[in-house]
């Protein structure tokens, strides 16, 4: 969903994302706090599952966290999953005013155990007993404990990340693992995010084969209804993906190409306030390596053969205009069909 929706916008987006055949909507944190945008979806919504990707772990209590995913997950019957991520440094800093640590990997395998302490102190109605590194969680007294309550099932927990650590955290300890629109090229994801995963999942003694848990490709797409519309679609693309390869922790798929010197040139255009000159940078066979594109008539082909093997769910963004929605319902369906 684009972040930038506003409320009411978040409610007749997520019923139209309902009637496209969607199995579920991605609820990004940036200028909206992504709990009360996925209440909002939930209560407008009947069908699809609600995911935040990702909800900003560092920032909240995992205990404040823990209460409203419950609220969520209980309201909507069962139809909300966690997803959570860490940020980098600076944004968790200097724009939200927390401190981020020396350690966000270990930090985030305490954070998701707390949590999941927190839920089965409400499944219980028995306070929590969770003592980590870097979190306490043992005092949950009855006047404040939702529970006991055993009807509802606790959210499942997604993990988002970029380096290789971060898909190895998600292996050993989540439900589930997002990748993001930066690494979610089809040789980054088998050379470093699925074989992190597994190992993750070894050290953990888990086996992802057995099932049970989803790797969702969170690729961006190029498409249109027509070749001009891919093309407009196409630059927009290229400003928007020249933003994100600025950041450093994002550059691990430029690096993998050998194209080390994007990520400082575009850094150099920030510092320099120059926004308008960043999609220059992305030269079109960096862009066409990195994002598929095809019209909607091709594009659930072009996705399934790029794909296949590498996840049980990919991230698609609806058409702006609504005068599409009938060719794309149709995009819709023969993925979830393959």
């Amino acid at each position: 969903m684009d972040p930038r929706l506003s409320l009411p916008e978040v409610i007749a987006h997520a019923q139209r994302v309902e009637r496209l055949g969607y199995d579920g909507l991605h609820v990004a944190e940036t200028v909206h706090d992504a709990m009360a945008v996925s209440l909002l979806a939930a209560e407008h919504t009947s069908r699809i599952t609600v995911r935040t990707s990702v909800a900003l772990a560092f920032t909240r209590s995992p205990t404040l966290l823990a209460y409203a995913a419950w609220d969520i997950a209980k309201f909507s019957g069962g139809r909300f999953q966690l997803g959570l991520g860490t940020q980098i440094r600076q944004n968790i800093e200097d724009r939200y005013g927390v401190p981020f640590g020396d350690d966000p990997i270990g930090r985030l395998r305490d954070y998701v155990g707390a949590v999941r302490a927190v839920f089965a102190s409400f499944v219980s109605g028995q306070a929590p007993s969770y003592e980590s590194e870097h979190y306490r969680v043992t005092r949950l007294q009855p006047y404040f404990n939702p529970g006991p309550d055993g009807d509802t099932a606790p959210p499942l927990v997604y993990l988002g990340g970029v380096q290789r650590r971060a898909c190895a955290l998600a292996g050993a300890v989540a439900d589930g693992f997002v990748s993001h629109p930066t690494n979610s090229n089809p040789r980054y994801l088998k050379e470093t995010c699925l074989p992190a995963l597994a190992e993750g999942a070894r050290s953990a003694g888990r086996d992802l084969e057995a099932g049970g848990f989803e790797t969702v490709i969170g690729t961006s797409v190029i498409t249109g209804a027509t070749a001009a519309a891919v093309d407009r679609e196409r630059e927009r693309q290229r400003r928007l993906l020249a933003f994100l390869y600025s950041t450093p922790a994002y550059a691990p798929t430029l690096e993998l190409y050998g194209w080390d010197d994007l990520g400082p040139r575009l850094r150099e255009l920030i510092r320099r306030e120059r926004w308008d000159e960043l999609g220059a940078v992305l030269s079109d066979e960096v862009l066409d390596t990195l994002v598929p594109s095809a019209r909607f008539d091709e594009l659930a082909g072009v996705l399934v053969e790029r794909f296949a093997g590498l996840g049980q769910g990919i991230t698609v963004t609806v058409p702006v205009d609504e005068a599409d929605d009938e060719a794309f319902a149709r995009v819709v369906a023969a993925l979830r069909a393959a």
